[in-house]
Parts: C-alpha cells; structure tokens; sequence
C-alpha cells in the first residue's frame, strides 16, 4: 500500500504489529506489519511505502511501490501480493466514488512510451494478474483492467492510451507490484477504492482529498473479507 491513510484501517481491522525490515533495507522508508494467522485466515504481510525522508509526504508512486514490495517480498515466499489503495475511475465506465475493482485480466501502464521494437510492449507492462473473478462476485466488487501512471492527473496522451487499453482504474503503483511480484513468481492481484473520477469536472485532487477517507473503510472492509476467503482457500 502507498499510504498510511489507506493502510491505517486495514492495519488495525488485522491487528498487524509493526517489524523490523531486513538489516538490508534499515535505512529505507518501507514500513512492515505483520497480522499472524488466525483461524480460516492466512498470515498477512503488509508493506507501506513509508514517508519520504526530504519531503515528509507519502512515497506514492512506482518507484517507492517497486522498492516496498521487493522489501516484502525479501522476508520469504507468498502465495499472493495484493497491491490495495486508492484509484481514479470514470464516469464514462459507470464507476462511482467508493467502489471497489478487482484487478482482471491484467495490470498495465500508460504513460511508459518507448516506440522501439520490443521496448513498446515493456512500456505497456500488461502483467496478468490471479484469477479472481468468483471472489470478486462474491464480495461485489467490479472487474478492470488498472492501468498506472507517475501522475495523478490524466494527460491528453494518457488518455488516448488508456482509452485504447480498456482500463477502467487508473493508480500510480499496481504497475510497479506486479512486475516485481513477476520477478519472484508470486501470483498478484489489485484491488482498489474509488476515490476521484478522472472524466468529473471537479478537480482530481479535490475529489480525492474528500473522499479518501471513506474510501480508505471501503477498502479496509473488501480487503478484510478477501483475505478470509482466500484463507478458505
């Protein structure tokens, strides 16, 4: 996750506990978590970027995304990364602020550019993501293809390049996770909040910053029930 305050609710409805990063990564932002096992319900691992050491922000975006999820996944083998947090949807695809997607059948980018032969499609990233339509079904959660950018606005390239992706949620990490996520051989999967509808002629930021909040105990909740029932699983 790339924020404390997407992180927060899920932290405490898990009882994760704070611990320490691998002596490697001491002096990086990354915090981790750890919920034990309980019951039906598997060990929970959660990785927040942290704060940026020269700003006092929140490290949201790729590059801090491709660092946390190395971090985590440098502790030992998972079944499933989920990157989880905040997103952008459109009005054009019917979304509305508090839904929930689930990452299907891909991850992607859209403002990685690289017109060369073989480059194009690692611009484009497409990583597929874990099949899980019926679980999404059962927690009626949307399916979409979420596409990531550096930017949390959406540019007239970004949006012609998203337009003919398909994407219907646009983030600034999942990208970055899932490549990571690949580089391990760990299945992965998004699961994200609307917080802002890109196509809205209110401001990103000022959606966003409204509505936060309540997206954050959006996710907490969907989050929750989908760690059980893959427990079950």
């Amino acid at each position: 996750m790339a924020m404390e305050a997407e992180a927060a609710p899920l932290r405490a409805a898990l009882g994760a506990v704070s611990i320490e990063s691998p002596s490697w990564a001491a002096s990086l932002p990354v915090r981790l978590a750890v919920a034990p096992a309980s019951g039906d319900r598997p060990e929970v691992v959660l990785a927040v970027n942290g704060t940026d050491p020269a700003t006092g922000v929140d490290c949201i975006g790729s590059t801090a995304a491709a660092l946390s999820t190395h971090v985590a996944l440098g502790l030992g083998p998972a079944d499933i990364v989920i990157t989880a947090g905040t997103a952008g949807g459109w009005q054009r695809a019917d979304a509305a602020i508090g839904d929930v997607y689930v990452a299907w059948p891909h991850i992607a980018c859209h403002d990685r550019r690289i017109e060369l032969p073989g480059f194009d499609r690692f611009g484009r990233g497409e990583i597929p993501t874990a099949d899980l339509r019926d679980l999404a079904g059962e927690l009626g959660c949307r399916l979409g293809i979420v596409t990531t950018g550096d930017s949390l606005d959406e540019s007239t390239t970004d949006r012609e390049r998203i337009l003919a992706s398909g994407a219907e949620v646009k983030e600034m990490e999942a990208a970055a996770v899932a490549w990571v996520a690949q580089l391990h051989g760990t299945p992965v999967t998004g699961v994200k909040a609307i917080t802002d509808l890109v196509d809205s002629p209110v401001a990103t930021a000022t959606q966003f910053t409204e509505n936060l909040a309540a997206a954050a105990e959006s996710l907490q909740a969907t989050m929750v029930n989908l760690i059980d029932r893959l427990g079950d699983q």
